[in-house]
C-alpha cells in the first residue's frame, strides 16, 4: 500500500498487534516488564557490555513494547539543581508572558519550556554539565539513533487538575494534520519513528494520581497510526486499554514516537508534576549543503510577484516557493512561533505563499520572516 488513509484504518488489525504480550525471557538485562513497559536498573544497564545493551534497548523500543523504562536514571540531587534552574526560567518568563502555546495542551494549561536545553546551559552551565554528563540519555539516544544524535528538551509542568491529553504520535508525522501526513507514502510513514526518540525524566515522584504519561504498548506497529490517532474508534481503545508506570524521581522514560500516548490528569491537590520531555534528533535529518533559503526569497519573491501580476500558473509559482524557501516549520523558535493554531506555526513557504496572494511588497515579508 503506497499510501495510508484515516478511513481505511481498521481498529481490529490494530487490537491485534497491541494485545501483544511482551515477556521479561526477551530481555536478560531488564529487571522487571511493568505495565507491559521493559524497565531496567540503570545501574545493572549501563555496567552491561555497551553493544548488548544497544542492541537490547533498540529491540524494546522497535520490535518490543515500544517504551523502555530506566529506574535512578539521574541523581536526586542534579535533578533538584536542574529543577529549581528550571523554576527560576518559568517565574521568569512568566512575568515576561513570554509562555503559552503548546502542541497537545491548551494554551496556559500548563507551565512550559521552550528550548530548556539552550537555557538551562546559559542560566547555569555548572548544572547543564552534571545534568547532560547522564548515561542513560546517551545510551538510550544511541540505542535509537546512533552516533551524532542532537538533543532538544522541553520542561513540561503539569499543575494540580491539569487534564489529560488527547492521545498522539509524536514528531514528525504526528505533528501533521491527517490530510498532510495522508499526502506522504507508507515508507515515509515507516521512516518518521526513527528519525526520533522521545524521552522523559521526572523531576517529582510521579504517582499515578499525578497522572504520569499514558501509553499504549506496541501501538507503534500499526503502520497508519499517524493518521489513526485522530479518529474516535481509536481514541476509544486508548481510554479503554493504556497503561501508566509510577515514576521516581529521577528515573527516564524513552519510547517511540510512534507509540499513542498522552499525559494524564492531574488529580492532586498540591503536586506540579514536573518532566523534563527530550525530542533527540537523528544526525541523518540534515540536508547535504547549508542553503540561505530567506537571502533566496529575499531575491526570488518579487520575480513571483510580477509573474503573479501577470497571469502566471499559479501550480507553477508554488513550484518555485517550494525550490526556495524552508517549507518546514522546525527547527523554530518555539517561544516566538508558538504553536497557538495548530500543532505547527506556519514555515516559511506558508508565509510566502500568503504574502503572494496578498501582495505584500517584499520588506514586509522579510520582516514577516524575521
Amino acid at each position: 500500500m503506497n499510501w495510508l488513509r484515516s478511513d481505511e484504518c481498521s481498529i481490529v488489525e490494530f487490537s491485534s498487534l497491541v494485545e501483544q504480550v511482551s515477556t521479561l525471557a526477551d530481555y536478560p538485562l531488564a529487571d522487571r516488564i511493568e505495565q507491559g513497559a521493559v524497565v531496567y536498573e540503570s545501574a545493572a544497564i549501563t555496567a552491561a557490555p555497551r553493544r548488548e545493551a544497544l542492541a537490547e534497548v533498540a529491540h524494546a523500543l522497535s520490535e518490543g513494547p515500544g517504551i523502555a523504562v530506566f529506574t535512578g536514571a539521574v541523581a536526586p540531587d542534579v535533578v533538584d539543581a536542574a529543577s529549581a534552574v528550571f523554576q527560576t526560567i518559568i517565574e521568569d518568563e512568566r512575568r515576561r508572558a513570554t509562555s503559552g502555546g503548546d502542541h497537545f495542551a491548551p494554551a496556559g494549561a500548563n507551565d512550559r519550556i521552550w528550548n530548556a536545553l539552550q537555557k538551562l546551559a546559559a542560566k547555569d552551565p555548572e548544572v547543564f554539565a552534571d545534568y547532560y554528563a547522564n548515561e542513560i540519555v546517551d545510551l538510550a539516544s544511541a540505542a535509537w539513533l546512533g552516533p551524532g544524535y542532537q538533543v532538544t528538551s522541553q520542561v513540561n509542568v503539569v499543575n494540580p487538575g491539569g487534564q489529560a491529553q488527547q492521545p498522539h504520535r509524536d514528531y514528525h508525522l504526528g505533528f501533521m494534520e491527517n490530510e498532510v501526513a495522508e499526502q506522504f507514502p507508507a515508507h515515509v510513514h515507516r521512516l518518521s519513528p526513527v528519525l526520533t526518540l522521545q524521552g522523559a525524566i521526572a523531576h517529582c515522584d510521579m504517582p499515578l494520581e499525578t497522572g504520569p504519561t499514558m501509553y499504549l504498548p506496541h501501538s507503534h506497529k500499526y503502520e497508519a497510526g499517524y493518521v489513526a490517532w485522530r479518529r474516535d474508534d481509536f481514541k476509544a481503545y486508548f481510554a479503554e486499554h493504556h497503561v501508566q508506570v509510577e515514576l521516581s524521581k529521577g528515573d527516564a522514560v524513552f519510547f517511540n514516537p510512534a507509540l499513542f500516548h498522552g499525559a494524564g490528569t492531574n488529580q492532586t491537590n498540591d503536586v506540579r508534576r514536573m518532566a523534563n520531555l527530550l525530542q533527540v534528533g537523528s544526525a541523518l535529518g540534515r540536508t547535504l549543503e547549508y542553503v540561505d533559503r530567506r537571502e533566496m526569497v529575499r531575491h526570488v519573491y518579487p520575480t513571483l510577484l510580477e509573474r503573479r501580476a501577470t497571469g502566471a500558473d499559479r501550480a507553477a509559482l508554488d513550484r518555485v516557493i517550494a525550490a526556495t524557501a524552508e517549507g518546514y516549520a522546525f527547527p523554530c523558535d518555539l517561544d516566538v512561533d508558538q504553536p497557538i493554531d495548530g500543532l505547527t506555526p506556519p514555515s516559511d513557504a506558508d508565509l510566502v505563499a500568503m504574502a503572494l496572494d496578498e501582495q505584500w511588497t517584499l520588506d514586509a515579508l522579510l520582516a514577516r520572516l524575521r
